[in-house]
């Protein structure tokens, strides 16, 4: 007689440790192998674009770094660069480059955080104590530039809120220079590892015509092998006068794409980032931090759409205006919600345990989702 099975629906989340915030999915499976995993949002929704709708431009600033929590400068970033845009706002140098300073500091600790989380869900806890030692570090020095170490409220539209502290330069090039041989040796004590490269080569992978049909951005796109980065193809701020190399996936341990290629793209970026920072502190010229902005701020009528290259990829702000105080429409696009939305796809016929690492490497965040 035929072994008869059925098909099981499992709820995973939206209180789970391995969902990175409150998200839910409903899991299809028939024994250890999913039919089907499909995302469940909204457990985290807060209504973020009508508060930017309520409050004037300037109050709505704070609240951006809720947008992505774990990329608040960037999130900062991309607000200000809209309403710049429409009141056609001059941004001094000097700011220009402490706002990319500010942003690839972010970029780093946001994929340490990633990198540290997608060893611990795989079942490597060690990984996860050096990210988070390193993060800290970066923390102290984001909270001698603006005071704060997860939701920073440093960008203003306009400039920036504070100049560098006497002797910030050299605490940060004393850090980058010890960090950098870390992150080699991170490479080795993760990606190196034999238990690691099988939980994660060909496991999730996502190839480049799936990856732009489902509208994946920043590592993840990368990671696929799409060659492109706003900060690059698109540039902005002082973007253009930087030299820096757009990580891709090469398939090292499995197929292009997959769940290796993500950690490994989030890694070298990092390695970039070093590289940038470097360059600013080199070519950070003297002068004002804040350009000449209206005590009220009245956009003229009009809307306008800027993207930034966030730590989940492209992070646009669309904003309309009806020339009032307060804008007419906020929208804001971010990376993990299109990242959500082709795990239903790459999930059918995963193992389950694997659904963690697909997670894990997409570097979903759940107020990135929601809003």
């Amino acid at each position: 007689m035929a072994i008869q099975t059925e098909e099981m629906m499992l709820n995973m989340g939206p209180q789970h440790p391995s969902t990175h915030g409150v998200i839910r999915f409903v899991v299809k499976s028939d024994g250890e192998v999913m039919t089907e995993a499909v995302p469940d949002v909204g457990y985290l929704h807060r209504s973020i674009e009508k508060i930017g709708e309520i409050c004037d431009y300037n109050g709505f600033m704070p609240y951006t770094d809720r947008a992505d929590y774990l990329s608040a400068m960037n999130a900062n970033l991309g607000y200000a660069m809209v309403v710049e845009k429409l009141m056609e706002l001059e941004i001094p140098k000097r700011a220009e480059y402490l706002r990319v300073i500010s942003s690839e500091f972010n970029r780093i600790i946001s994929h340490l955080l990633c990198l540290g989380a997608l060893a611990m869900d795989v079942g490597a806890a060690t990984p996860f104590i050096h990210a988070l030692k390193e993060r800290e570090k970066v923390n102290d020095l984001m909270e001698a530039l603006c005071g704060q170490r997860l939701t920073y409220n440093y960008v203003r539209i306009g400039g920036v809120g504070y100049d560098m502290p006497p002797g910030f330069t050299e605490n940060c090039l004393g850090f980058l220079n010890q960090f950098e041989p870390l992150v080699d040796e991170f490479d080795r004590l993760v990606g190196g590892n034999k238990i690691f490269i099988e939980r994660t080569a060909n496991v999730g992978t996502i190839n480049a015509e799936d990856a732009i049909a489902y509208n994946l951005v920043g590592p993840n796109l990368r990671a696929a092998g799409v060659t492109y980065d706003l900060r690059r193809d698109e540039p902005y701020s002082v973007y253009p006068e930087l030299d820096f190399d757009v990580i891709v996936g090469h398939g090292e341990q499995g197929t292009v794409g997959d769940s290796f290629d993500r950690f490994v793209v989030r890694l070298r970026e990092i390695k970039q980032s070093i590289r940038i920072l470097k360059q600013c502190f080199a070519k950070i010229p003297d002068g004002d931090i804040m350009g000449k902005v209206p005590a009220t701020l009245k956009p003229p009528v009009g809307e306008c759409y800027v993207r930034t290259e966030s730590s989940r990829g492209d992070m646009g702000y669309y904003l309309i205006s009806d020339g009032s105080k307060n804008a007419f429409r906020v929208r804001i696009r971010t990376g993990s919600f299109t990242g959500m939305s082709i795990i239903e796809k790459v999930s059918r016929g995963m193992m389950l345990a694997d659904l963690v690492t697909l997670i894990a490497s997409l570097d979903v965040v759940a107020p990135e989702i929601d809003r």
